[in-house]
């Protein structure tokens, strides 16, 4: 196995096999905290139009993903399959972070490992409670707009911090305790511990995208409030998505007075 830290990364990324692709992601953070993995950029980084990816879950637009009511046990699992498939995706989210911005410090290298297998751990957990369910990940159809934002906002690492863990991510925050409430309701306490899990590990991984978008806002001395509004409307034209969970987004590292102002695009 290669001790570049950087083929290595790129290996788990384009594996397509989800058990394989959760292992070596597990396998990453250990080499590289025990330093056994070299940081050598040799210059060679790939697009990545197309991670590595089962051939199911079929892609389609977001409007053409399955209704996900919890009123039925089909419904059921169509909704832990997104969940399932949101963080299959956050894997490669993290990886890419990491194999991408090679400017960036080791801490930031560290931190996006670190990501990368607990959203592999997270995906693990999703997926053997469908089987349980005797259903799988790739059951039901399911949609790409996460990896699209990462291939919008591969040319810069202040924009991928902004957006991907500030934007998108964070509006897991904001969803997640409905959904576990819902399924509380209906007595699938296996579903909220899981989702517990998840919630408390993605609070810490907005606060990661938000030290480093902070910190790349740092080096290039703009203000990070006013810049962000303006990548907010860039990238997402319109309006966005709330109401927000004021507590864990404060403990993921917004502050106030920007959730103040942030509301007012909602």
């Amino acid at each position: 196995m290669s001790a570049l830290l950087y083929e290595r990364i790129y290996q788990a990324i384009m594996e397509p096999d989800p058990a394989r692709k959760c292992a070596l992601s597990g396998q990453l953070v250990k080499d590289w905290g025990s330093q056994r993995l070299q940081r050598l950029d040799d210059g060679c980084i790939e697009a990545i139009e197309i991670p590595g990816r089962p051939s199911r879950p079929q892609l389609v637009h977001a409007r053409q993903v399955p209704k996900r009511s919890l009123a039925t046990e089909q419904g059921r699992q169509v909704l832990l399959h997104s969940f399932a498939h949101i963080e299959f995706n956050a894997i490669n989210l993290a990886l890419d972070a990491a194999y991408r911005f090679r400017q960036m410090p080791d801490a930031y290298v560290t931190d996006w490992l670190q990501v990368a297998a607990e959203e592999a751990s997270h995906f693990s957990l999703i997926a053997e409670y469908l089987t349980e369910l005797s259903s799988s990940y790739g059951a039901f159809e399911a949609h790409n707009g996460l990896w699209d934002m990462v291939c919008k906002t591969r040319h810069d690492v202040l924009h991928r911090m902004a957006l991907v863990p500030r934007v998108m991510e964070a509006r897991g925050l904001d969803v997640t305790p409905g959904m576990m409430d819902k399924f509380a309701q209906i007595g699938d306490q296996r579903s909220v511990a899981i989702l517990q899990i998840i919630y408390q590990e993605e609070i810490g991984h907005v606060a990661i995208g938000n030290r480093w978008y902070h910190y790349c806002c740092q080096q290039r001395g703009l203000e990070p409030k006013k810049t962000f509004r303006q990548l907010v409307d860039d990238y997402f034209p319109g309006k966005l998505r709330g109401p927000f969970n004021w507590p864990a987004r404060l403990a993921a590292g917004f502050e106030e007075d920007e959730l103040a102002e942030l509301e007012n695009y909602l």
